[in-house]
């Protein structure tokens, strides 16, 4: 059975707004918070409505969402990071479940402190041609990024030192506290983040000199990336593990590259076909005859029938763009404009009027 849509799990339009999308979230919370509703299915239904809340509630994450469904988000996204950043707190407070109440904690379990917290993703805009990427091709950038620190490994604990278990939170990285409910009627455990090691459980007690203790740096890199043929203009490539280092060693982002294609001054490109329009004159368009039209590497042969009508659209099969991620290309329309010639010699009027003399007129 198909996933459902997160736009129809909260019961509102793609075009919502954040406010509509939250107040939607917040009917359905209610009716489903796993402490007032105790059906079997209650917390199943719960996880998937606080799942699409958390996704379309966010810029970044509702625009992937928006453009490769959940199979983007997956691939973005661990299942718990999609619910990092989102203030449940403040609903649930509004809706009488107190200030304990932490989503994270319910669905993933109290020590999420425990898994590596992953690198920031980068993003990078790269502009290229319409031959280029028609070819596909190797293109070099520069980009910033964070390192995990060489000197120490990304522990950010000076060389000979090493890291000390938090005193303030021994080490389970939360600070929990019991505390009633608005309602009075139950009793919540509030989980923070321990200040002093900000939920790692650790502290550094000699800071590293080249990193300050942060565990990472800043450098100035080169990547070489490689564009394959047809992409799109907007299409988004993906290099794993490309982006900043995670704290204190933990796995890196992925580096996000979208691709910007230059308008070309001759064709207009849609999807892999290509259209252009060339001029031909009155002669070549009564008479017939070969031309020289324009094609993405180079020039064509184009054949034009006695008798063709200015605007007539001629297809030349497989002249267009390779298709991206498929098989094949795509055609090539050539739109031929017949020209009015605006100067006349003495002798071309004279043709021209004998010409005129020949056609049938109607009565």
């Amino acid at each position: 059975m198909a996933e459902k849509d997160y736009y129809e799990i909260l019961g509102v339009s793609r075009d919502a707004t954040k406010e509509e999308i939250k107040n939607a979230y917040r009917k359905l919370a209610l009716k489903y918070h796993p402490d007032r509703n105790k059906s079997p299915d209650a917390e199943e239904k719960f996880k998937e409505i606080s799942e699409a809340y958390a996704v379309l509630s966010d810029d970044e994450k509702r625009r992937t969402y928006d453009m490769y469904g959940r199979a983007g988000i997956g691939d973005r996204y661990r299942p718990e990071d999609i619910f990092r950043g989102v203030d449940f707190e403040e609903i649930f407070r509004d809706l009488g479940f107190g200030f304990g109440f932490d989503i994270f904690d319910h669905f993933f379990g109290s020590r999420s402190w425990r898994i590596p917290q992953k690198g920031y993703d980068l993003q990078y805009d790269l502009e290229i041609g319409l031959e280029e990427a028609a070819t596909g091709l190797e293109k070099e950038i520069s980009m910033s990024r964070v390192e995990n620190c060489t000197i120490c490994g990304g522990s950010g604990a000076k060389p000979g030192t090493s890291l000390r278990t938090c005193p303030t939170c021994r080490g389970s990285g939360e600070i929990r506290k019991q505390q009633s409910a608005a309602s009075g009627f139950f009793t919540f455990t509030q989980i923070t983040t321990c200040d002093r090691c900000r939920g790692k459980g650790q502290i550094v007690e000699t800071p590293c000199n080249a990193c300050g203790g942060t565990g990472n740096v800043k450098h100035d890199r080169r990547l070489s990336i490689r564009i394959p043929p047809g992409v799109e203009d907007g299409a988004t490539l993906r290099l794993r593990g490309e982006g900043d280092a995670g704290p204190r060693g933990s796995p890196p982002g992925d580096l996000y590259v979208t691709v910007h294609i230059k308008p070309h001054p001759i064709f207009e490109r849609r999807g892999a076909d290509l259209y252009c329009e060339v001029p031909i004159t009155y002669t070549q368009a009564a008479l017939g005859g070969k031309i020289s039209a324009p094609a993405l590497n180079g020039k064509i042969e184009l054949r034009i029938p006695p008798g063709t009508q200015s605007g007539t659209i001629f297809r030349i099969a497989g002249k267009g763009m390779p298709k991206f991620n498929e098989y094949g290309r795509g055609d090539e329309y050539i739109r031929v404009n017949v020209t009015v010639p605006t100067r006349l010699t003495k002798r071309q009027r004279e043709l021209l009027i004998e010409l005129e003399k020949t056609f049938e007129r109607p009565e």
